[in-house]
């Protein structure tokens, strides 16, 4: 687990228990995005260390999604195609990390209506811990590469408000949704402005 994740403070917004069916719909969606965007990095050229880690993290989120289709009792739509994913690894390594940081909020935020799925949370941090190593490695190497980088963390940062948005899409987050935005979009700025990737003054204009 990296420094900066064991410091920050689990969610302070307490949401009632009738949204936890909101919140597990949402889940569901979203580690089913996660196993199809795993599976389809995969198939791109990267280091022989993440492929190998990138097996494990199959391995997490179809497990996670077990869970969630169990809880659910119903499964996520299928897909005719994986997701398209950037074949480079600069940029490629970027866009999982920014995503894993975005559900590693959500795992938090799910915690503190259901305290039992801890080991979901558990594994979120693992993986955020992971490509944030591979982040960091990649802006302390090749110039070309580096820039890359944070070419592509600055147009993921731009889509980020909107994706939250669609995340929190559900009557019953409407009176939490402006804090909630607030909220993720500062943590997950917060990472990629320590990490490296972005400045603060470009995360704070979007």
């Amino acid at each position: 687990m990296v420094t900066i994740m064991a410091s920050e403070p689990l969610v302070s917004i307490q949401l009632p228990p009738d949204c936890e069916a909101a919140l597990l719909e949402r889940f569901l969606k979203a580690e089913a995005m996660a196993l199809w965007t795993v599976r389809s990095a995969r198939l791109q050229d990267v280091p022989p260390n993440v492929y190998t880690f990138l097996r494990k993290h199959e391995e997490d989120e179809q497990k996670h999604l077990a869970q969630f289709e169990t809880l659910i009792g119903r499964q996520p739509r299928e897909r005719d195609r994986l997701p398209s994913v950037p074949r480079q690894w600069s940029a490629l390594a970027v866009q999982i990390y920014g995503y894993e940081s975005l559900g590693l909020e959500f795992a938090r935020l799910l915690l503190t209506l259901r305290p039992d799925l801890a080991s979901i949370l558990d594994d979120e941090i693992i993986h955020v811990g992971f490509f944030e190593r591979e982040v960091r490695r990649i802006l302390c190497g090749a110039p070309d590469a580096a820039e890359q980088a944070r070419a592509s963390a600055r147009a993921w940062w731009r889509r980020l408000p909107k994706t939250v948005g669609r995340y929190l899409e559900a009557p019953v987050l409407d009176p939490f949704r402006e804090r909630l935005t607030a909220q993720i979009l500062e943590t997950v700025e917060r990472r990629f402005v320590t990490t490296g990737l972005l400045e603060q003054r470009i995360a704070l204009q979007g």
